[in-house]
């Protein structure tokens, strides 16, 4: 996608969302020059995880033309917003333009207050953290082959140091459940096989993967 286009796309869709003010505003999330100073940024007040979803892949790629070191095709996408017993693990494929897998994963066990989830970035915490990842080296430990994740984020920066892996284990199931799945230590956890999935994508790019979490 060339930037030019990049640009016009986040102008119209921004403009769009600025017709629905929320509190939270969008406009440090985008690199200068690429929204007008006079269109004023706000967040939709829509409840709805397509549109989310949409908001993800765009600041996803408008990150990714500015930092041409990460793999520019695939990008991991996890929503915490969605229940653990949902597919919210999504791998897409923007040369496709399509969700190519998506599967379950845990969250960790400080994160549940009530229904909802609250993210830290605490060592010992047990909290997942939000916030852009790069994956790193593949490794084997505890829950077999695995892959270090350095956080990018003022969010998720202490995920390295804070052993934050992407691994799999067995108590993760491979289909949508009726209820919650088990819990991490603070590790995005998936099941044996759709980390099966992942290894080739993942070992097979010649450049770092960028993995997204969110809320």
């Amino acid at each position: 996608m060339k930037k030019p286009y990049l640009k016009q796309l986040v102008v119209i869709l921004f403009t769009g969302i600025a017709l629905v003010s929320c509190s939270q505003e969008y406009s440090e999330l985008i690199p200068d020059g690429y929204i007008p100073k006079d269109i004023n940024v706000a967040r939709t007040c829509s409840d709805s995880r397509e549109d989310e979803f949409d908001l993800q892949k765009l600041k996803a790629k408008v990150f990714l033309e500015q930092k041409n070191e990460y793999n520019q095709d695939v990008v991991f996408f996890i929503d915490m917003h969605l229940p653990s017993q949902n597919f919210r693990f999504f791998i897409y494929d923007f040369e496709q333009d399509s969700i190519s897998h998506k599967g379950l994963v845990a969250h960790g066990s400080g994160s549940e207050i009530g229904d909802s989830l609250v993210f830290s970035n605490i060592p010992e915490s047990y909290q997942s953290s939000i916030g852009n990842y790069r994956i790193g080296a593949k490794y084997s430990g505890n829950f077999g082959e695995s892959y270090k994740l350095h956080g990018l984020d003022k969010t998720n920066n202490n995920a390295y140091k804070r052993y934050i892996v992407l691994h799999p284990y067995s108590c993760v199931p491979d289909e949508e459940q009726e209820f919650p799945i088990c819990l991490s230590l603070g590790c995005p956890m998936v099941s044996d096989n759709f980390i099966e999935i992942m290894y080739p994508i993942i070992d097979n790019s010649k450049k770092p993967i960028l993995l997204v979490m969110y809320y």
